[in-house]
C-alpha cells in the first residue's frame, strides 16, 4: 500500500509540473513511459527488497502476475498525473 501512495503522490507531482497547457496526450505519454519505469522498480523493491505487506502482490501467478501489478502501477501513476494537471489548471487561473 505504500508504494502505491508514493506512487500516485509522483504521478500528482509529474502531472502538477508537467509543462504545457492541457497537453493530455503528452501527458499520457510521458505519464506511461514514467509510470511503467516507477512500476518495474517499485515491484522489484517489494517483491526483492521489502517482501511481505509493502505493496499488492501477485506472486502466485508468476510473471504474468508481476506484469499485472506493473500495468496497475503505470495505472495509478496516470490517473495521479491527470490529477495534478487538474490541479495545475485549477490553481493557476
Amino acid at each position: 500500500m505504500w508504494f502505491e501512495l508514493l506512487n500516485f503522490i509522483i504521478g500528482i507531482a509529474f502531472g502538477f509540473f508537467h509543462r504545457g497547457k492541457e497537453d493530455l496526450m503528452g501527458i499520457l505519454r510521458n505519464g506511461a513511459i514514467a509510470g511503467l519505469i516507477l512500476g518495474i522498480i517499485f515491484v522489484l523493491l517489494s517483491t526483492f527488497v521489502m517482501p511481505g505487506g509493502m505493496s499488492i502482490s501477485a506472486g502466485f501467478l508468476g510473471i504474468f502476475g508481476i506484469f499485472i501489478v506493473i500495468i496497475i502501477y503505470v495505472i495509478i501513476f496516470i490517473v495521479g498525473a491527470f490529477i495534478g494537471d487538474w490541479l495545475e489548471s485549477f490553481l493557476r487561473k
